[in-house]
């Protein structure tokens, strides 16, 4: 098939002359974001094969949902199925195997921000979650407010909300498609951010930080990639900017669109006023122009989940839903895997995950946890996993974050042997910090260790909290074999 051939029939979403849509091969299809794409590509009705090193749960269990034929390994013979076009993940580079390959060969490709863009979006009304911050939360209250409207809404979530059955669904032509907007990059031949494809005709900006220091210099050049995708919003559309939050809200005068604001500031115009939390909710009022505009509660707790709340009430709100029925589909939100998740209890010991990496996260979901748990002893399992902070850009921003904590165990740096010792997370400071501040810090590199211990040192009514990014070297499973 001719390139041309080929983008006139993904941009028309129309079958070949054989009657059947072009094949697609997912190279790096374990990813979080590309097994969701490749869902979006089964539900289109394109044949698919993937391709990726060995995948383990529940990575391994989202790919065979898919119920297509994946290759393990990365191997020019991969691709001898004629594929029409070659999605490639962001973690693939020059020196792989298949993307030499499809160099060699001549094989389109895309990134899978560039096919959604391609093949979905300009047939959908997109709906970009953004922000350092909060953006699978508020991906997935916003998808659950909207399809509970009966809008049927597509959606893209980097995570597994607990009210679908997928984290990705292709949704009708027309309606909205509600997409987390990732400011990090998009494959190794585009280095803009993700975000920057997928066509906004409604943003929301939930915070704005420094982040992805391996990306990124300076929270200047953050800032940058932001101005640059509130300029594809169109006149008629809106730019929601959290007012809490001094960068983000700054961006209001890079805006062609309506600009919406809120948060917990006076000035925002939608202002939140958190009710407190009991019997398992937290209850906040909106306020629009100084005016009750709803009563809502959540099962999530936290100040910065009411914030991912009132984004996404704000969203629905401009779509035409009433507060009322908002209200009680924000109720009926379950959550998502890996946010606040109690994975495991034993012995009076409760225990928790988190995908919480970031400082400023950080420090939110251990305050969330005091509200939620607030006679429990806390003790934090943290992994420096993200490309930041293994680093020691947060060095001083982490113990400010982590002596919420009353124990905290710091495990393995993540791939700390690539990093120079000077610009690695001085871990033997960190734990020096948070003793001085009164709390009990270890570290250790051994993950059985870390579990060892804390099992030894367990208590009824403590709650564990683990935070990382990523595996954590298999800690959660290792706590469930020790306590049982």
């Amino acid at each position: 098939m001719e390139t041309k051939e080929y983008v006139q029939i993904l941009l028309s979403d129309k079958s070949n002359s054989a009657g059947a849509l072009p094949r697609i091969h997912f190279s790096g299809i374990g990813g979080t974001a590309m097994v969701a794409g490749a869902r979006l590509a089964v539900e289109a009705g394109y044949e698919i094969r993937g391709s990726d090193n060995p995948l383990y749960p529940p990575t391994s269990e989202m790919v065979k949902s898919l119920g297509v034929e994946v290759y393990e390994g990365f191997q020019a013979e991969n691709l001898d199925w004629d594929p029409a076009l070659v999605v490639i993940g962001n973690a693939l580079s020059r020196g792989n195997a298949e993307v030499e390959a499809v160099l060699e060969r001549g094989i389109p490709y895309q990134s899978l921000a560039e096919w959604i863009k391609n093949a979905l979006l300009w047939e959908r009304q997109p709906v970009v979650l953004t922000g350092t911050h909060g953006k699978t939360t508020t991906t997935a209250i916003t998808a659950h407010l909207l399809d509970q409207a009966g809008l049927s809404p597509g959606f893209l979530i980097g995570g597994q909300p607990l009210n679908f059955k997928h984290s990705s669904r292709l949704g009708a032509r027309g309606a909205p498609f509600v997409i987390e907007g990732d400011e990090y990059d998009t494959a190794f031949f585009d280095k803009r951010a993700k975000f920057f494809h997928y066509l906004p005709r409604v943003a929301v900006v939930t915070s704005l930080e420094f982040d992805h220091g391996d990306i990124y210099d300076s929270i200047e050049d953050i800032e940058l990639a932001f101005q640059r995708m509130l300029r594809q919003i169109p006149a008629s559309g809106h730019a929601i900017l959290c007012a809490d939050s001094d960068r983000a809200v700054a961006l209001k005068d890079h805006a062609f669109s309506h600009v919406t604001t809120y948060g917990f500031a006076e000035a925002a115009e939608w202002r939140i006023e958190d009710r407190g939390w009991s019997d398992g909710f937290q209850r906040f009022a909106l306020f629009r122009k100084g005016a009750e505009w709803g009563v809502f509660q959540t099962t999530l707790v936290g100040a910065h989940n009411i914030q991912n709340a009132a984004a996404a009430l704000i969203v629905s709100a401009l779509h035409g839903i009433a507060p009322d029925k908002l209200a009680e589909s924000l109720a009926s939100f379950a959550g998502i895997k890996r946010r606040m998740e109690v994975f495991h209890e034993f012995g009076g010991v409760t225990f928790v995950d988190d995908f919480a990496h970031h400082p400023t996260a950080i420090q939110g979901t251990i305050a969330a946890a005091r509200t939620r748990w607030p006679k429990a002893r806390l003790v934090v399992l943290f992994e420096p996993r993200s490309n930041t902070t293994v680093t020691n850009r947060f060095q001083d921003s982490l113990t400010k974050a982590l002596s919420g904590a009353d124990v905290v165990w710091i495990g393995p740096i993540h791939r700390g042997d690539r990093l120079p010792p000077e610009d690695r997370l001085d871990r033997v400071r960190l734990v020096a910090e948070l003793e001085r501040s009164g709390g009990v810090a270890n570290f250790s590199d051994d993950v059985d260790e870390i579990v060892g211990r804390v099992h030894l040192d367990a208590r009824e009514g403590d709650l564990t909290l683990a935070l990382s990014n990523g595996a954590f070297g298999g800690i959660y499973e290792q706590i469930k074999l020790s306590f049982s």
